[in-house]
């Protein structure tokens, strides 16, 4: 294995988590530096994970910690604003000089399709602008991945639909012409492990998409198939959708913000195919899993499987 010891700033998020179990599966030691470590208790119990309390914003605490690794993946990332820039620019600068300071070579950094210092939005300039920070870091081996929105089991994406679609008979959906090509996080995670291993993948951007475009009303439509839910969905002129945006801001969670239609006027579309010669998995072949309701057979079945491997743990 070409890298045995890894820091994974952002582990303890939806993409992290699923990148450390592979890393642990592949027997590598990973650390993960967290703000408050009971965010990250799901990595805890992985073998070879160790999850840290640190402070990142102090750039000795980052560089004692890159210290030592054979490379540095940075996941960090924020959908909503007002801390694009300190999340996107200047903690993907930090680990670039953290990894100059400890002597880490390899630096794999997520980015965002679409991301552009000219681009509409805060976020995907931001994105854009933090990119190219890493790219420029030319005494390091850097490699840019650039998803397109990701989904899978505890996505805030599609289980955000389906969430929606249970309490809501009429869907209103703010720019639902936006194209997507949505991408499956176990791809995801096995394109920044083919990156982690590739030889020639320094000073490269990599596009993920999977394989089909997707408009939201079509998004959503699927999460209403799958789901077995009738819904009406209504798609909002401009003004409205800016209107619903600004009211969202104000909520808790902040579903919707303008900085968030800004983004969705570029489209998250892929030019080219999905790197590393991997065949990336169709939405409607993966996310029925775990969208679709259960029917009565198939949860008796889930919950005698959950006892077996409880009486197996127990040695019973």
């Amino acid at each position: 294995m070409k890298h045995a010891n890894i820091l994974v700033v952002g582990g303890s998020g939806f993409v992290g988590r699923h990148l450390v179990a592979a890393l642990a599966a592949r027997g590598a030691r990973v650390t993960v530096p967290t703000r408050r470590r009971e965010r990250a208790r799901h990595l805890i119990l992985l073998p070879t994970v160790d999850v840290v309390e640190a402070d990142l914003r102090d750039a000795n605490t980052l560089a004692g910690l890159a210290a030592g690794r054979d490379a540095v993946v940075n996941l960090a990332g924020v959908l909503h604003g007002p801390d694009f820039k300190a999340t996107h620019v200047e903690l993907a600068q930090a680990v670039v000089n953290a990894c100059r300071r400890a002597g880490v070579r390899t630096l794999l950094h997520m980015s965002a399709l679409g991301a552009d210092p000219g681009a509409p939005s805060e976020y995907l300039r931001s994105k854009g602008t933090g990119e190219h920070a890493v790219l420029a870091a030319d005494d390091l081996e850097a490699c840019v991945l650039r998803p397109s929105v990701i989904f899978g089991p505890e996505d805030r994406f599609l289980n955000l639909f389906a969430q929606l679609s249970a309490v809501l008979p009429v869907l209103a959906l703010a720019a639902p012409e936006a194209r997507f090509q949505p991408v499956y996080v176990g791809d995801v995670v096995k394109a920044m492990l083919a990156a982690l291993d590739a030889r020639d993948a320094a000073g490269k951007r990599y596009d993920l998409g999977g394989p089909h475009e997707r408009t939201l009303r079509e998004l959503m439509a699927f999460v209403c198939a799958v789901t077995r839910r009738r819904r009406l969905i209504v798609g909002l002129p401009d003004s409205l959708a800016w209107l619903q945006a600004w009211a969202m801001e104000w909520l808790p969670g902040q579903l919707l913000t303008r900085d968030n239609l800004l983004s969705m006027r570029v489209p998250s579309v892929c030019d080219g195919p999905f790197p590393f010669g991997i065949q990336p998995a169709a939405l409607e072949a993966v996310a029925p899993a775990w969208l679709a309701p259960l029917s009565p057979r198939e949860r008796n079945a889930g919950t005698r499987e959950r006892f077996a491997q409880l009486r197996l743990r127990a040695r019973r």
